[in-house]
């Protein structure tokens, strides 16, 4: 099922994709129902079904908040493979998934229910720094931060969304600069200046435009603004591969896994005094999985949007790609170390049966390498990078245009109309599914 909708979804046939979920209601309840309601979720807003979408999304937000790890299944996972454990999602993911329902909202006209995630969305943060206390883990997101100042500045609630803003602003700099290679957008300095000057914040004012380099100036335009999103390509997709391990022997039953190319070496205890070098002796090298990402790589990784002749570069936000990469990469020696005695666990089992039955103990060692299996399981459906802009929109109707790629031969123009009344925010997502192989493009 999971590898039919993928499919369909990357070709950008929603419906098609929507039906095979459908049709397998059995999902909401089984070990990927994080994912299946994220699915269900994305595609129902692919097709312009917001409310319908939220009711999906809040199932998985539900789903995070009221998480508990069954202890059980966690030794099941050591004994079978980490699939058995009910697939709890990564960070990025439980944070993107409440960005989408502020969207469907926002598009929605629910001021107020967008204001609701972004509470949500703060309260997420707030635990994803205590999570961590390495300061090298993903343990902010400025994208995040950024949203919701642009939500709150769009209700008006100018302190709040120049804290947001400023927190936004420091995160890209302290953190996404290094990590990601995502420096802070032109517009959030933009919209920093902005929001300090009008809440009288003269001091802070003062200090961001001597760093920025730009002096502010209060704008006289009477129309409204428009706040443009692009979730661009797909993220990536988490596969597995396998590292070869030499075995060390020790006394009293110690046994090294050692790997030299990768500088990893991890000890167990598998044998008994008795017998030191246990079943081990006539294999000394052992392979082992452990998961990885393979990006999907983007068509397109620039876009123009056009309105009342003047022309705003849409810039990188997120890089979710690089986020996930990222964040696999600082939990690798957690993995391996998983994978390690999961592989520990069998081989003891293993020798035990082979105690009893020579015959039994290599079915049981065939078993254990049909069964090995690194947890593969991720968002697929996910941007690869979220771009955005603002730009000022006059009183009245306005078409804007949107060129995606910089190539004119290649490039995609799309054309939106916008009313917009005095001091309105409009916000408007586009999501283009181009990846290589070329794929769809969506509004929303």
């Amino acid at each position: 099922m999971n590898l039919a909708f993928n499919q369909d979804f990357e070709r950008g046939d929603m419906e098609l994709a929507e039906k095979i979920l459908e049709q397998n209601p059995k999902a909401a309840k089984g070990r990927e129902k994080f994912l299946y309601f994220l699915n269900r979720g994305t595609v129902a807003a692919l097709l312009n079904k917001p409310e319908e979408s939220n009711v999906y999304l809040e199932q998985a937000f539900i789903f995070g908040e009221d998480y508990h790890t069954n202890y059980l299944n966690e030794l099941g996972a050591f004994v079978v493979n980490p699939t058995v454990i009910e697939y709890k999602g990564e960070d990025h993911e439980h944070l993107i998934l409440l960005y989408y329902k502020a969207l469907n909202f926002l598009k929605m006209g629910d001021r107020e229910g967008a204001l609701v995630e972004c509470r949500r969305l703060n309260n997420r943060l707030i635990k994803l720094s205590e999570k961590y206390k390495n300061d090298a883990r993903y343990k902010r997101d400025a994208f995040i931060h950024n949203l919701m100042g642009l939500i709150y500045d769009a209700d008006k609630d100018y302190n709040n969304a120049f804290i947001a803003y400023r927190n936004a602003y420091d995160i890209y700099k302290d953190d996404y600069t290094d990590m990601f290679g995502v420096t802070p957008p032109e517009q959030l300095k933009k919209d920093l200046l902005r929001t300090a000057y009008l809440i009288g914040f003269d001091e802070e004012l003062r200090q961001y435009e001597n760093e920025f380099g730009s002096k502010y100036i209060p704008s006289k335009a009477d129309g409204g603004d428009l706040v443009f999103l692009w979730n661009n390509g797909l993220g990536p997709v988490k596969d597995e591969f396998s590292i070869n391990f030499t075995v060390i022997h020790g006394e009293g039953g110690l046994v090294t896994f050692n790997n030299e190319d990768m500088g990893f070496s991890f000890p167990f205890w598998l044998a008994d005094d008795e017998d030191p070098n246990g079943n081990l002796s006539d294999l000394e090298f052992y392979r082992m999985t452990i998961p990885k990402y393979s990006e999907r790589m983007p068509v397109f990784h620039q876009a123009t949007l056009t309105v009342d002749n003047k022309n705003y570069a849409l810039e990188r936000a997120e890089d979710i790609n690089q986020i996930a990469q990222y964040s696999l990469n600082q939990r690798m020696g957690l993995e391996l170390g998983k994978s390690l005695l999961r592989l520990a666990i069998k081989k003891t089992a293993e020798k035990e049966v082979r105690e009893e039955s020579e015959g039994w103990g290599a079915a049981l060692g065939v078993l254990n390498a049909l069964t090995e299996k690194a947890d593969t399981r991720n968002w697929q459906t996910i941007p690869h990078t979220i771009y955005y802009t603002r730009a000022a929109l006059p009183l009245g109707q306005t078409t804007a245009k949107l060129q995606v790629g910089a190539n004119q031969d290649s490039a995609q123009l799309h054309k939106f109309t916008f009313e917009a009344q005095a001091g309105e925010t409009i916000f408007h997502s586009f999501y283009s599914l181009e990846s290589i192989p070329r794929r769809m493009s969506y509004s929303y």
